[in-house]
């Protein structure tokens, strides 16, 4: 037998000083009543009531364990009003992984306006490149930048993200502008360790990355603002995505290469949550913020 519905049993009994009474007030069958309490004595190896023809009363035993099963109804009572709060007002630390670049440039000042809407819920970010375990890590959501593997978590798409190849002019004047992907093996590629497209010694191009050509340099990293520093410095091409070198291409800092195969299609920026059919409502009002702010974007 369930014992917290054994202890809403007995606490009902007492109260009524009647089995039929608890069970009508809890819609069950007084026998099914009578099983929850008889579970309840056989457990404790004591009587809780002296049961007459017309009514019960409490033993001694019954009387002290009736005053600690209101108390822990109560606080059973209590904690799942507070969570069951959280489904329908924002509150309570939220948790959200997002990649450490793209979380710098966007996400992080979009957090003032948020925390306005939503004074009760407090944000942790966590900024990092890694893909960490959004359930086995604990965290509320994330965002994730291209294509989605198979997995249990929900996702909403929040904008697109196109890539770019791109090099200072300064390197273009000394080394040229390559124009076919081929010529890449000629040039000094900044790669990003953090994805297969660029595993080191080749680039992968084509809107699924079919094509798969040699690229090498001499930096690798492991986050797209220090390759976007070293490539406005002249030191190489890189291939990031727009968000990443989109203010250095409108400053002429960097020029866009067209070469003869298209970028990847990374699949676009998504937020991912844990399968839960009703989340809880700070995460619900974060993700429609969300969406709402790169609406634009789409």
């Amino acid at each position: 037998m369930d014992r917290i519905t054994s202890m809403r049993v007995f606490v009902r009994a007492a109260g009524a000083g009647s089995l039929s009474a608890a069970a009508r007030q809890l819609g069950m069958s007084p026998a099914m009543a009578t099983k929850h309490v008889n579970a309840l004595e056989a457990r404790l190896g004591v009587k809780l009531f002296h049961r007459t023809t017309r009514r019960l009363a409490l033993t001694e035993a019954g009387s002290n364990y009736l005053d600690a099963c209101q108390r822990i109804l109560a606080e059973i009572d209590e904690a799942e009003a507070e969570a069951a709060s959280q489904r329908v007002t924002a509150s309570g630390l939220l948790r959200m992984n997002v990649p450490l670049s793209f979380g710098s440039r966007f996400i992080a000042p979009l957090m003032p306006a948020f925390a306005r809407l939503h004074p009760e819920v407090r944000v942790e970010l966590g900024l990092s490149d890694a893909q960490l375990d959004v359930i086995a890590d604990n965290w509320d959501l994330a965002i994730r930048i291209g294509r989605l593997a198979d997995s249990p978590l929900q996702a909403r798409r929040l904008a697109d993200c196109a890539m770019r190849v791109c090099a200072a002019p300064t390197y273009l004047d000394s080394r040229g502008v390559p124009r076919r992907i081929a010529e890449l093996a000629q040039h000094n590629c900044l790669g990003y360790t953090l994805t297969a497209m660029q595993d080191g010694s080749h680039w992968a191009f084509g809107l699924r990355g079919e094509f798969r050509v040699p690229a090498s340099g001499n930096l690798m990293a492991n986050n797209g603002d220090a390759l976007l520093a070293a490539a406005v410095g002249g030191q190489g091409i890189i291939y990031q995505p727009d968000f990443i070198v989109a203010t250095a291409l409108e400053r002429g800092e960097l020029v866009a290469l067209e070469l003869d195969r298209p970028v990847v299609d990374l699949g676009g920026i998504h937020v991912l949550y844990p399968p839960d059919r009703r989340p809880p409502a700070k995460v619900r009002v974060m993700i429609d913020y969300l969406a709402e702010a790169f609406a634009d974007r789409q």
